[in-house]
């Protein structure tokens, strides 16, 4: 697949149990080899924590180290990322033993019908190493040489390419994620991001009156910003024209907000660090193309959109009370300049249903994906996505088979439902406005903070006008990834891509 410079190492299959291409034996499963029985039941004799920490010893009968790293006791709620923790710590543990060469036994569960990609995938994701750690230091770009992988199945080999290539996405996911401001500024996304789509067709707009004639919500955001080259917004659309006729479209738009000061409603006390975060939208569009462009899928069409923006303070930052008429004609008062997000969206969504309307793509399907609200981290918690349909969306019941997806997966969803009182909470409040963007409260202060911004991006896009009763139904679902997406210090998880794919790529 050609897919080894978006892999943290390399990576292979394993039949032996013994010394042969590794120097350590990776275990998460009770269910032991028969060579490993005798050893682990010495130990637990002795250390009635055995099979809840994880130990590192000798196996004489292997000649070989083994690092056991149990998956925790399974309650009725544990899901599969328990498979997946537990493979991330068994390399962690190797690693800091100075180890360069595992082997991971991958373990069949019988509850969790995906515990073997699940555990692969936990076990690459271990082994990430930041961007500008392998630009700056290159002898520190791979935490190990290789990884074998032993899968007890007929589907070995097809799982671990599933794997590599899900990996992969998620590895230019991360890239951009986890990029300091200047490194992954918007000028430098979009060098990033041309060559590695070089077979898909890629539009980048970037001239300033462009964009505010085109996209003038976006352009209000990038306002302050755009007097620095170096921090110039872009917004990147990248597309996919199968060879067959399409029998679906997915229409995807990312927030990539470079980093957020908050604007003129700055983020005071201490929480802005941690900002150059909140493109992690943006950097799940990104990875879930990669995975079109590896797959080439016969018949479904896919545009993905990457609103790439600094939310920078400065003399030119916009500011609240401003109006401005979106593209699609609608006049939005700004509440909050700390609301950027889904201003710098709803233009470009506003676009992708106009291309779906006007080419009459066929069972259109559009998103939004962000890490939006502090709401959604508080209601969801950490490690779980928020799922917000429309009311055709709803109609499908899309929103239910993410979730499903997403729990077989490993990456969770919770599912809202958008309610009249969101639309009412943003309805204009004098004459001369169609929609306030926000109110001047944070989001984890506000009822219903995370189904909101939603309400707002069907308002202010006309998508308002595409309901379920219309001549043009579209369906829209809001994806919130901020208590998914990944809080420093951790890596970025490149939530949800691999749930966004089983629902629309493995259907």
């Amino acid at each position: 697949m050609g897919l080894e410079k978006f892999l943290p190492c390399s990576v292979q299959l394993s039949k032996i149990l013994a010394k042969s291409g590794h120097d350590v034996l990776c275990v998460i499963d009770r269910a032991v080899p028969a060579e490993l029985v005798d050893t682990f039941n010495e130990h637990r004799a002795f250390d009635k924590s055995f099979d809840s920490v994880v130990s590192c010893f000798k196996s004489a009968k292997l000649d070989l180290p083994v690092i056991y790293s149990p998956v925790e006791d399974q309650s009725d709620y544990c899901d599969v990322r328990s498979y997946q923790q537990a493979a991330a710590k068994s390399l962690q543990r190797a690693i800091k033993a100075g180890y360069q060469k595992p082997l991971l036994l991958v373990p069949k569960s019988k509850r969790f019908a995906q515990s073997e990609l699940c555990t692969v995938l936990g076990a690459l994701e271990e082994l990430y190493v930041p961007i500008q750690l392998r630009e700056d230091v290159p002898d520190k770009k791979c935490r190990i040489n290789s990884l074998s992988l032993m899968i007890d199945s007929p589907k070995a080999d097809a799982i671990m390419q599933e794997a590599l290539l899900l990996e992969a996405a998620r590895f230019i996911a991360r890239d951009i994620g986890v990029g300091d401001p200047e490194r992954m500024a918007p000028p430098r996304v979009e060098d990033y991001i041309k060559p590695v789509f070089s077979n898909l067709q890629i539009k980048v707009i970037s001239d300033v009156k462009e964009l505010t004639k085109e996209y003038p919500l976006f352009a209000a955001v990038n306002r302050a910003a755009s007097v620095v080259q170096r921090h110039r917004g872009r917004i990147i659309f990248l597309e996919y024209k199968p060879p067959k006729p399409s029998r679906k479209t997915l229409m995807l738009v990312g927030k990539g907000v470079t980093y957020d000061t908050g604007g003129a409603d700055i983020k005071a006390g201490g929480i802005m660090a941690s900002m150059s975060r909140d493109k992690c939208g943006a950097a799940a569009v990104a990875g879930f193309m990669k995975v079109v462009s590896e797959q080439q899928p016969e018949d479904i069409h896919v545009i993905g959109a990457l609103c790439l923006v600094r939310n920078s303070v400065g003399e030119e930052c916009y500011v609240s009370d401003e109006i401005i008429t979106s593209r699609a004609g609608v006049r939005v008062r700004v509440g909050n300049t700390d609301a950027e997000g889904r201003m710098c969206m709803a233009d470009i969504l506003c676009r992708m249903k106009e291309i779906a309307v006007e080419q009459k793509l066929p069972n259109a399907h559009l998103f939004t994906i962000a890490t939006l609200t502090g709401h959604a981290y508080m209601s969801a918690g950490i490690g779980q996505s928020i799922a917000v349909d429309n009311s055709v969306a709803a109609k499908e019941d899309h929103a239910r088979r993410l979730q499903a997806a997403g729990q077989a997966y490993g990456e969770p969803f919770e599912v809202s439902v958008l309610r009249k009182c969101d639309f009412d909470f943003n309805a204009p409040k004098v004459i001369g406005e169609d929609v306030v963007q926000c109110n001047n409260a944070s989001s984890v202060r506000t009822p219903r903070g995370h189904q909101v911004p939603a309400a707002f991006m069907i308002t202010a896009t006309g998508l308002d006008k595409h309901g379920l009763e219309s001549e043009h139904p579209l369906k829209y679902t809001h994806l919130d990834i901020a208590g998914s997406a990944g809080e420093y210090p951790e890596m970025p998880t490149a939530a949800p891509i691999v749930a966004l794919v089983k629902t629309h790529l493995s259907d």
